[in-house]
């Protein structure tokens, strides 16, 4: 009877069966793979939001990375790691295992010391366990530390000095921290701590305070556009931490300028220095921030101002002897040496005040500070183009040379659309007061500096003919004119020169008709008829770094000298 009720071979109650298995282990096969991806992002997930629930309550400056540029070893377990977390302001590395026992077992650095501190004129040094930087050297000893494949030998977080385990002796832990090499450019928790005290007892005698860290102290703050050039300046921010007291580094991307100039206040008068990292665009806004604590009444906090360009075209940058760009080449504590070592000077600012033709325009006239150049023509359709592809999609423009790239193709575009051809026609042009005839061109550049278009010196030009080098601090300005695109390229490239116009203390430009591609100091617009005026508005305190000398710049060294001599 069993044997009857076996399905034949063959039969479709079989096949079936068959069919059922199959599909059985279709499912399996799909979804087991999907269910364990599923459970893996799951548990990646969790683990992140553990990890940022740390980082958000930490005093720690904690930041993820894949891969650590150096042998790195845990500071809790001490075992070798690829990837986890370090502390850009301590220099703490942990393996994210150990993140949470690292947190609570290592103190950050303090950005001010506890009221109860008995000495706030010195402070004992802050050491960190291993990890130390390649070519150290102990501060006992004198011999190499880290040399070792472990977690070995220690290092102070203020003063940056490293020491041996076996030189590491009681007496040496009690010891107080100078604050080392930099200790004229950091502004010492103790400092802090006094103020604070001060301000409670309504006391703004700071003079008295800062006359114990010496008259060689020129406390720096940074500034970093973490969004600038390559995008550099996030990375830059945390190395700056490390060297510097926390507290003196600002982001303007999430702190503006004129809330971080505010600590300027807290320092003695005229001491400050500013160490701007970001492009043109940058350093301008600092610097429009500078004026508005002149309109407050806080001229005797007025800071100098040095650069770190990472900016595409960084002329002022140039013009001031710090390099038409920075890719990492040298180091941070390289940059903060060549900072202490930069002399100050006059920079001209220029008001350029732009008022729209008609006679029912009830409009306010644009303003705008000028530090570089303004200019009408080719050029400034070039910066127009770019900017509005950069908005559209930023994320494309994040490298300089691609950035170089994209102006040479509208350059070129330019040359054979030729978009602002007879100007003369369309402009009137005073300086000081008196028209000037113009020749057939295709573009006006308005000079305040003595770099354009990402380091060609326009004015001085190239051949026998004999001019004088262009100031930043004489009140005059240099007006050239171009011939087109092409023949900018001519220029950037010394085989050929500008029209020179002349020189003046105002400068006013009448668009008559049409409209016409205007920018200031690399911010462009469309500009319908109008009248453009440039006039002298204020100095600003700038620092010269004279060892950052370009081939054109040696021949004119002796000329610098002289501007430093007149100051």
């Amino acid at each position: 009877m069993e044997e009857e009720r076996r399905p034949a071979p063959g039969s479709p109650s079989e096949g079936l069966f068959a069919d059922g298995h199959l599909i059985l282990w279709t499912l399996c096969s799909v979804l087991l793979p999907v269910f364990i991806t599923f459970w893996c992002s799951l548990q990646r997930s969790r683990r992140q939001l553990h990890r940022r629930d740390i980082f958000r309550k930490s005093k720690h400056g904690w930041r993820d990375t894949d891969l650590f540029s150096q042998p790195t070893y845990c500071c809790v377990c001490a075992q070798h790691i690829l990837q986890g977390a370090f502390c850009d302001c301590c220099g703490l590395r942990v393996d994210e295992d150990c993140l949470k026992k690292a947190d609570k077992r290592f103190q950050c650095k303090e950005i001010m010391l506890k009221n109860d501190s008995k000495v706030l004129d010195a402070m004992p040094h802050h050491w960190i366990r291993g990890n130390v930087p390649l070519c150290s050297y102990c501060m006992v000893c004198k011999q190499q530390c880290g040399s070792q494949p472990k977690l070995c030998d220690y290092r102070c977080i203020w003063c940056q000095k490293t020491v041996h385990d076996e030189c590491m002796k009681h007496s040496l832990k009690n010891e107080k921290c100078d604050f080392g090499e930099f200790k004229n450019l950091i502004i010492p928790p103790s400092y802090l701590t006094s103020i604070n005290q001060m301000r409670k007892d309504k006391k703004t005698d700071y003079e008295v305070l800062a006359s114990k860290l010496g008259k060689q102290w020129t406390p720096l703050i940074i500034l970093a556009n973490s969004r600038s050039g390559t995008n550099m300046g996030e990375g830059l921010l945390g190395e700056f931490r490390i060297l510097l007291n926390p507290v003196q580094i600002f982001d303007v991307t999430k702190t503006p300028p004129i809330k971080a100039l505010q600590l300027c206040t807290l320092l003695p008068y005229y001491s400050a220095r500013v160490l701007v990292c970001g492009g043109d665009g940058t350093v301008g806004w600092v610097l429009d921030a500078v004026d508005d604590m002149k309109i407050k009444g806080q001229e005797k906090y007025i800071p100098q101002v040095a650069v770190l360009p990472l900016g595409t075209g960084n002329d002022l940058s140039n013009t001031l002897g710090w390099g038409a760009g920075y890719a990492g080449e040298i180091p941070v504590a390289q940059v903060l040496r060549n900072v202490m070592e930069a002399d100050g000077i006059k920079l001209d600012r220029w008001k350029v005040q732009v008022t729209n033709k008609g006679y029912y325009n009830l409009r306010k006239p644009k303003e705008f500070t000028m530090n570089n150049y303004f200019s009408v023509g080719p050029d400034a359709l070039m910066a127009l183009n770019f900017h509005a592809h950069r908005e559209k999609a930023p994320s494309l423009f994040s490298s300089r040379i691609l950035n170089k790239a994209v102006y040479l193709f509208y350059g070129t575009k330019d040359c054979l659309v030729q978009e602002c051809k007879d100007l003369n026609k369309k402009v009137e042009l005073e300086l000081d007061g008196e028209r000037v005839a113009l020749p057939n061109l295709e573009g006006i550049i308005v000079l305040n500096i003595g770099y354009w278009g990402g380091g060609c010196r326009l004015w001085e030009g190239m051949g026998d003919e004999t001019y004088p080098l262009a100031r930043h601090d004489d009140g005059l300005l240099e007006v050239v004119g171009v011939y087109g695109s092409f023949h900018c390229a001519q220029i950037q490239v010394k085989l050929a020169n500008p029209f020179r116009i002349g020189q003046a203390h105002t400068v006013r430009l009448i668009l008559k008709c049409s409209m016409m591609p205007m920018q200031v100091d690399g911010e462009p617009w469309a500009q319908g008829p109008c009248t453009v005026t440039i006039t002298h508005k204020t100095h600003a305190m700038m620092l010269y770094f004279s060892g950052e000398q370009t081939d054109d710049d040696i021949s004119s060294t002796s000329d610098q000298e002289d501007i430093k001599e007149t100051e």
